[in-house]
């Protein structure tokens, strides 16, 4: 290309184009393609067409330019796409130009294409005549590189049009991706990737854990965060975990944990509220998927076996990274790769902090030996640069040359006082550092809307001040708008506050050690000092009986936190004789769980209360007559069983949150209540003596209403039309009104176990969330599928229900269906099976149903979907087989008459058919000699027939089987008794992958277990010449005890490199853990062990199905390996004569 058509060419990031396609016409421009603009258009996805070029031997300068000026290039590889030179030029300048290159083999193998062998490569040797072979050569270079691209592959798809969407999902994702450039001007940020991205080696297909360790204010968080915000676009999910160590309670360590997991999967999966019941649910939901995680700030092993205890619980690919203070963690969670942050140089030390006080590299001229000086004494601790170099900045050399004495105290890195400069840089007024103060004692963590509601009205300028305290790296507002605090700040903070009086703590504005504060209620020595009390009763062992005094010097009393753990009992107790203690009527947070008081003290004028939150309290009610309560906006009162009526609430307009949950005795609301315009929250469930709500009083506000388990609620609860989610389970309601129809903000209603409930609601169609399990409604009707919305829908244990329409199969964001338990409905419609047209899964459970009511013939119009099937405990014999087309996952567990099952789909990979203990026959798909199960649990179906076992061991089990078996079955052309054998090779045979197939037979469960739940871990260590490969497969869950012996059939690869090469045999030896119960874990006694060598599998890697693999050099001691290599040698002749099978090699060695 000339000089002057290239220099005309757009520049790099000038995007003209989303999409540059790369085709040959002949095969996809009028079929797929077109199809695929279609889906593209349809996306707002700019896409090049080349409708209007001629094309020609070579590419233009148009086409140059389109590709130059598109952020993707989608190259489409078919038979005859190296039959033409055009596409071939094409590629080559998308190889080199393209910001993004993705690949689509339709109707071609990648392998032809990187080899350039068969139709492909006889096509490529066409168009390579009368080349030059330096262009030849950059070709097959091009076309090798671009097979190298995982991409979709049409033949791995049933549905052309869910491919379709894919593609342009997955591209709509990544344009919707922009690159985060807000660290970029970090110093030394680009040392810091370097090293993080060669400890993560993001080439490799493994499960990587990355360690990042150093000090408190070293810049782990922040080297964390811009690592997410480069790399989390090239993963399917990401997440960033925050202060983990914050979000962790330590006393319950299990809840804890679920706890802490719950938090990370909504945030992972953008999930609000998930809810779950075991800690194996992280591993359910992403061990298939490649995904980015950061866990900043952990500080104990718990929280690691919370949320990424184990590689297998994510998806092949995916990258954890985890910062703490704690090295010592890492040991323990077998973290190996680890990025300890050093301090910066002295060159990037002054940079720091030239940027944060002067906004440029370095100090202006009469300010460097000052700004020299300042770095010196923070010894390079990056958060005190920033700190420190904030609160300078903008001042004169006088001022800094007054301040650098006070500095110089901190020269050894007394890190307190350094930090202590950034907070009386904040001024001699009081306004800022009383926001310091107030959040370093009171409100680290909280809500910053919360936090401007509680000091506005005493602090002026709360939101301006924050802002202040943010631009000085004093804290900082989190993704979820909590104001953080970093810990060293905050224990600063709290030591100024205690040596506002260092012995006598009643005179502090804030009190926040337990000890202190105990002795300070005990006393009655609180004065009018004091602001804020913050008192975590769990850790305190001593009771306390406060007195009427116990308030009465704290005239200035506006911050009252006394919490708990939600196991521990109360501490903090009444006098004798008293029913409550006077309260200062300057508070403004009232927290006291567990509160003894039975009624609020007449005296006490709430007018200044903000927030009321009296969980498990003692109250019977709060105030007679009209309180002022004009600045309340929030009242929690959950869990106060006595509480039996609340006062008239006239005068709290601002109120937008209550929640009155489990107040058992409340029996009526004050009618004031259906006066407050702003509520918008109101949580009412197990109130169970409250009178059934009034009509006709609308909460124009109200989006979130609950009140399940309220028995005396006889009447749909009509008081908003703006309600989100309303949740009327549990309640006598018969009906839901034609009303509701008009409800367009509703998407999610629970009327489940609403007994009186006959007929289907009439919802409208925003709804996307509707459950009405347990009640007696009779039919789903045709109009069902007006509900377009529903994601998931649920009728569990509806045993009146007796028909459903045809018509729910046009439920087209259909995600979960659940007929668990309606074991009277007459048939469920066929559609139900293969009708959906779905572009993503379907999860149908049908459990505890009906003996014959499975449809008996196929539906006349079928799309393909991914369906996962549930069927566990049903009483039929055989299954129909136009019920499982589209099954990819089904579970028959416990369904102990099925004999027989039918033809299953070629999609299938997991098979759950526990205790089925009739099943006799499987039946093979049709003309396919490979047909490939990644998993097929047969826990004691000992009635299996020889054909189908044969079909398990032989033809099925690509990933793992369990089967009944006492013997290691003939196919295993190696077989031993015990847990170890050895293979006699030919060395000189052996080249490329080796794949070998495994059984080892482990015994019948002892009788005695109570326990029914049974987890195994399967190891395999193969010993070569040099070094030894293990492999352990993924947990294997029998959900049952193994009535006899069982076969556990498992498949793997090994990659024959030279230093695992055997010199003359392979040693195998196989280890099991059988845990019972959570934690229990015990060895497993292995009976017999069988292996088969075979050619390489065309099946692709599955982490749910195939076992993780690691190897290491024979001297490395793990688990006695020395030992067992040695026992290889030593003992051979031993093991030979135990061998039941010849041990046959070269022939079963050859790699195609």
């Amino acid at each position: 290309m000339s000089a002057s058509s290239s220099s005309s060419l757009l520049a790099s990031g000038q995007w003209k184009y989303d999409v540059f396609p790369s085709f040959s016409g002949q095969d996809v421009r009028r079929n797929f393609l077109s199809h695929l603009l279609c889906e593209f258009k349809r996306k707002g996805i700019n896409s090049f067409v080349d409708d209007q070029i001629r094309r020609s031997e070579s590419i233009g300068l148009e086409l140059v330019r389109a590709i130059r000026a598109s952020r993707i290039g989608l190259v489409i590889l078919t038979k005859n796409y190296a039959s033409s030179s055009w596409c071939l030029d094409e590629l080559l300048e998308i190889m080199d130009y393209s910001q993004k290159v993705m690949t689509v083999f339709y109707d071609i193998n990648p392998s032809d294409v990187r080899k350039q062998r068969g139709d492909f490569g006889m096509a490529f040797e066409r168009t390579c005549e009368g080349k030059t072979e330096k262009e030849k050569q950059r070709w097959s270079q091009a076309l090798t590189n671009v097979a190298n691209i995982a991409g979709e592959h049409s033949d791995k798809w049933d549905s052309e049009a869910a491919m379709m969407i894919k593609i342009a999902t997955d591209i709509t994702n990544m344009l919707n991706f922009t690159p985060s450039r807000d660290f970029d001007h970090l110093v030394g940020i680009e040392a810091h990737m370097a090293k993080m991205n060669s400890l993560l080696c993001m080439e490799s297909n493994e499960v990587r854990v990355v360690g990042m360790w150093g000090p408190a204010g070293i810049g782990k968080t922040t080297i964390a965060r811009a690592l997410y915000n480069r790399v989390s676009g090239d993963f399917q999910l990401s997440v960033f975990m925050e202060n983990v160590k914050g979000s962790y309670n330590k006393s319950d360590s299990y809840s804890s944990k679920l706890r802490l997991q719950e938090q990370f999967l909504s945030e992972m999966l953008n999930l609000k509220d998930m809810r779950i019941n075991h800690l194996g649910v992280a591993e359910e939901r992403l061990n298939s998927r490649k995904v980015f995680i950061v866990l900043d700030d952990v500080d104990h092993l718990e929280q690691l076996e919370a949320l990424a205890n184990e590689p297998r619980w994510f998806g092949a690919g995916s990258r954890i990274v985890v910062t703490t203070e704690h090295k010592h963690l890492f040991k323990v969670h077998d973290i190996n790769h680890i990025y300890e942050v050093d301090f910066p140089s002295w060159s990037e030390a002054l940079q720091i902090f030239s940027q944060s006080a002067f906004k440029q590299d370095s100090p202006p001229e009469g300010f460097r030996d000052l700004a020299v000086e300042v770095t010196q004494f923070t010894n390079h601790l990056p958060l005190g640069l920033c700190v420190l170099g904030s609160s300078l900045r903008g001042k004169s050399k006088t001022e800094w040359s007054h301040q650098l004495p006070s500095l110089k105290a901190s020269l050894h890195g007394d890190i307190e006082k350094i930090l202590k400069v950034g907070y009386d840089s904040l001024g001699n007024g009081d306004r800022y550092k009383m926001i310091f103060l107030h959040i370093a004692c009171l409100f680290d963590g909280e809500k910053e809307d919360r936090v401007i509601q509680l000091l506005e009205n005493s602090i002026p300028g709360i939101k301006y001040g924050i802002s202040v305290l943010v631009e000085r790296a004093l804290l900082y507002i989190s993704s979820g708008k909590r104001i953080m605090m970093h810990h060293l700040l905050q224990q600063m903070g709290r030591g100024i506050v205690r040596r506002q009086s260092a012995h006598e703590p009643g005179k502090r504005q804030f009190l926040i050690e337990s000890q202190e504060i105990y002795d300070v209620l005990a006393d009655d020595t609180g004065t009018a000092s004091v602001l804020g009390i913050s008192f975590n009763m769990s850790d305190e062992s001593r009771e306390l009986l406060l007195g009427k005094r116990a308030f009465r010097g704290m005239h200035n009393l506006q911050f009252l936190r006394f919490y708990k753990k939600k196991s521990d009992k109360a501490k903090l107790h009444l006098h004798e004789g008293l029913d409550c203690l006077q309260l200062p009527r300057t508070l403004k947070l009232l927290h006291w769980e567990a509160c003894p008081m039975k009624h609020m003290s007449f005296r006490f004028r709430p007018e200044c209360l903000i927030v009321i939150k009296m969980k498990e309290s003692n109250l019977k009610k709060l105030w007679e007559g009209v309180p002022i309560l004009r600045s309340l906006k929030k009242m929690e009162l959950g869990g106060s069983t006595s509480l039996e009526e609340l006062p008239d609430l006239s005068e709290a307009m601002n109120l937008e949150h209550l929640n009155l949950q489990n107040c058992h005795s409340l029996m009526k609301l004050p009618p004031s209540i259906w006066k407050l315009s702003k509520l918008d929250f109101l949580h009412l469930e197990a109130c169970r003596s409250l009178e059934p709500l009034p009509a006709n009083y609308p909460l124009h506000s109200l989006s979130y209403l609950n009140v399940s388990n309220c028995p005396q609620l006889k009447e749909f609860p009509e008081i908003s039309t703006e309600i989100e989610h309303l949740d009327a389970s549990s309640t006598a309601i018969p009906e839901v009104p034609p009303s509701i129809d008009s409800w367009f903000s509703l998407h999610t209603l629970d009327m489940s176990e609403c007994e009186n409930l006959t007929e289907f609601p009439l919802v409208p169609s925003t709804v996307s969330e509707l459950h009405l399990d347990s009640t007696d409604i009779q039919e789903v009707p045709p109009w069902i599928s007006d509900l377009y919305g529903l994601t998931q829908f649920t009728m569990l244990h509806c045993t009146k229900l007796r028909k459903i329409s045809p018509r729910i199969c046009e439920l087209g964001q259909l995600e979960l269906l659940n007929f668990n338990g309606c074991i009277n409905v007459e048939k469920f419609p066929a559609e139900m099976f293969q009708s959906f047209s779905l572009s993503h899964g379907l999860d149908l459970s049908l459990d505890f149903i009906g003996k014959n009511s499975l449809p008996t013939f196929p539906p006349e119009e079928t799309h393909d979907f991914p369906l996962r099937l549930n069927l566990f405990g049903n009483d039929f014999e055989s299954i129909p087989h136009h019920v499982v087309p589209q099954v990819y996952s089904i579970s028959l567990t416990d369904c102990i008459y099925l004999r027989w099952l039918p033809e299953l789909p070629g999609s299938l990979s997991e098979l759950d058919a526990n205790n089925c203990v009739s099943l006799e026959s499987l039946s093979p798909t049709f003309g396919s000699s490979h047909d490939p199960k990644l998993v097929l649990r047969l826990v004691n179906c000992s009635k299996l027939d020889q054909r189908a076992r044969k079909l398990v061991i032989q033809r099925w089990a690509c990933g793992y089987a369990v089967l009944p078996g006492s013997k290691v079955p003939n196919y295993f052309t190696h077989r031993a008794r015990g847990s170890s054998l050895t293979i006699n090779i030919d060395r000189r045979k052996l080249y490329g992958s080796l794949r070998f197939k495994a059984c080892v037979v482990l015994p019948r469960s002892n009788k005695f277990d109570v326990v029914n739940f049974r987890r195994f871990k399967i190891s395999c260590y193969v010993i070569g010449r040099h070094s030894t490969t293990v492999y352990k497969w993924p947990e294997i869950y029998a959900h049952c005890r193994l009535q006899e012996s069982h076969l556990f059939i498992l498949n793997s690869y090994l990659t024959l490199e030279e230093d695992n090469i055997p010199e003359s045999e392979i040693f195998f030896y196989f280890k099991c853990l059988e845990s019972k119960e959570y934690p229990v874990t015990v060895s497993a006694n292995i009976l017999r062990c069988g292996v088969k060598l075979l050619e390489p599998c065309s099946c692709e890697y599955d982490r749910k199905a195939h076992p993780e693999l690691s190897t290491f050099p024979l001297e490395d001691d793990e688990g006695n390996i020395n030992s067992i290599g040695e026992t290889s040698r030593s003992k051979k002749r031993e093991r030979s004569s135990v061998a039941e099978g010849p041990e046959r090699s070269s022939k079963n060695l050859r790699i195609g």
